[in-house]
């Protein structure tokens, strides 16, 4: 099997592609090893399945490849958090992520999140809280590993104040005041280890769960509620679902896309159904 493996060598502190690219070929894979900057390049080796080693934030574009190639995608989790590889149940595990891309048969089809501008995103794109949550987690990552973001949300929820939000959900409003944190969800799964348990990578609609202002000390049951999956179920908490989801934020305002930092594409979010298929064990 013709792999294209894409490394992020620099997730998760820094790694060398090489000895997952030699285990892959010890599976019988053939495997070319590209940098997610070199993505144009893939198509001319015409792989018939596209591996990605690097963390959640390496895999939305990967996915994008893979579904536009018509090829499968496989995930081995080398970042921080691996928050996507944990919420499809794939091994965390470099050896058995490794045999599981090149010798794998069992696929999911699964949805891509898009934003405004098309960037696309497999886990959460969450303004609030979030976005200065991963502010205050990034130095202490490779000290703390994933739990720099339990560390950099607490952080984060005693020194941050809440937004002022409009929300909507297929040009339908479902939300407009202050909150702490608006969460559009793909597979739900973020911050290394929480996620939005009502949703369903596979169900071609997004769902938005906003966690409205309130008292510090209340804060510590929403986290609790993210931490178990059971944060839509909580009181006064708005959880909606729909093909498009509109987010009205503050201008400049920052947000957190599976693991990175940007400031524009909240304001429509689109989906993407059945957008690839990935190797599941």
């Amino acid at each position: 099997m013709r792999i294209a493996l894409i490394a992020n060598g620099a997730s998760g502190g820094g790694f060398d592609p090489e000895p997952l690219a030699a285990t892959m070929r010890r599976h019988g894979a053939d495997v070319s090893l590209y940098a997610p900057d070199d993505l144009d390049a893939v198509p001319s080796s015409e792989p018939e399945r596209i591996a990605v080693a690097g963390g959640d934030g390496t895999i939305g574009c990967c996915a994008e490849l893979a579904g536009r190639l018509g090829v499968p995608l496989a995930v081995i989790p080398m970042g921080t958090a691996n928050d996507f590889a944990r919420v499809a149940e794939l091994p965390l595990d470099r050896e058995p992520a490794c045999v599981l891309a090149a010798t794998g048969e069992r696929l999911r089809a699964l949805e891509l999140g898009r934003l405004a501008g098309g960037h696309p995103f497999v886990n959460v794109a969450s303004a609030g809280l979030a976005s200065a949550a991963a502010h205050r987690a990034k130095p202490l990552k490779p000290k703390l590993g994933p739990l720099a973001y339990a560390v950099g949300a607490l952080r984060a929820a005693v020194s941050e104040h809440p937004l002022r939000y409009a929300v909507r959900t297929d040009g339908t409003e479902v939300f407009a005041g202050e909150a702490w944190q608006t969460i559009v969800a793909v597979t739900g799964g973020f911050g290394g280890g929480s996620e939005i348990g009502a949703s369903d990578p596979a169900d071609g609609v997004l769902d938005v769960t906003v966690l409205p202002a309130g008292s510090r000390l209340g804060l510590a049951r929403r986290a609790w509620g993210l931490r178990r999956g059971t944060i839509a179920d909580q009181r006064d908490v708005c959880h909606a679902r729909g093909h498009v989801i509109e987010v009205d934020l503050p201008p400049g305002t920052e947000f957190n896309v599976d693991g990175e930092i940007l400031d524009d594409g909240m304001q429509r979010i689109t989906v993407d159904h059945e957008a690839f298929e990935l190797v599941v064990g």
